[in-house]
């Protein structure tokens, strides 16, 4: 899945900035999955270019109480978190390939630094959210804005433990994307009721989840 060159850079990369042990955990089943096998072979791959990447993998059906615990209904799934399971908002739904393979590789570090990256300023403003925000991102592998909209979505999500950020594979979960009229991506959706399209700047992102938990 990754190729040999790559993954000496990648294991370059996750030696010198990988901090601390990183869970990723995975959900799959064996029927009427068509990307469960592929994913489960990328995550394999990852998993062995560094010893802090600990892969646990569950069955949708067959662990069902792990799939509740993680609130997780379709797959494949990944979630990625700390040893002590305090972060779950940072998740995928659908193979991280393409353009998101680098989202997925640059999530890993930033959990295991626990370090988001944003301004002050934002997460300051984070901080105050004590309301349930769950944000929908869905992409497609060929667009090449939507990690950004990926990273901002789950660096807010690693800032607040009230936000659950999901990446959507709008192609993989084409009932989904129907369901929120998803015609560009990268489509963004906050709380069922916020709604937006386009890789926007981490403070107008934040414009719009804030809106989204207005009373």
């Amino acid at each position: 899945m990754i190729r040999e060159e790559d993954k000496k850079t990648i294991k370059k990369l996750f030696d010198e900035k990988l901090k601390d042990n990183v869970k990723i955990i995975f959900f799959m089943q064996n029927l009427n999955c068509e990307y469960c096998y592929d994913t489960e072979r990328l995550l394999n791959e990852i998993s062995e270019l560094s010893e802090k990447i600990k892969l646990e993998k569950y069955n949708l059906i067959s662990d069902e109480e792990v799939a509740k615990k993680w609130d997780v209904s379709k797959v494949p799934a990944i979630i990625l978190t700390d040893e002590d399971e305090s972060i779950r908002g940072v998740r995928y739904f659908g193979i991280p390939a393409g353009y998101e393979f680098s989202s997925l590789i640059e999530d890993i570090i930033m959990v295991s630094n626990k370090d988001s990256g944003l301004s002050q300023s934002i997460r300051e403003r984070l901080s105050e959210i004590n309301q349930k925000v769950h944000i929908l991102v869905f992409v497609t592998p060929t667009c090449p804005y939507c990690p950004r909209a990926v990273r901002t979505a789950h660096k807010f999500a690693l800032e607040n433990p009230n936000i659950i950020s999901d990446m959507i594979e709008a192609i993989e979960f084409p009932d989904l994307a129907d369901s929120y009229f998803v015609h560009a991506v990268p489509k963004i959706v906050i709380n069922e009721k916020i709604n937006f399209e386009g890789a926007l700047p981490d403070e107008h992102f934040l414009n719009y989840v804030l809106k989204s938990v207005e009373v």
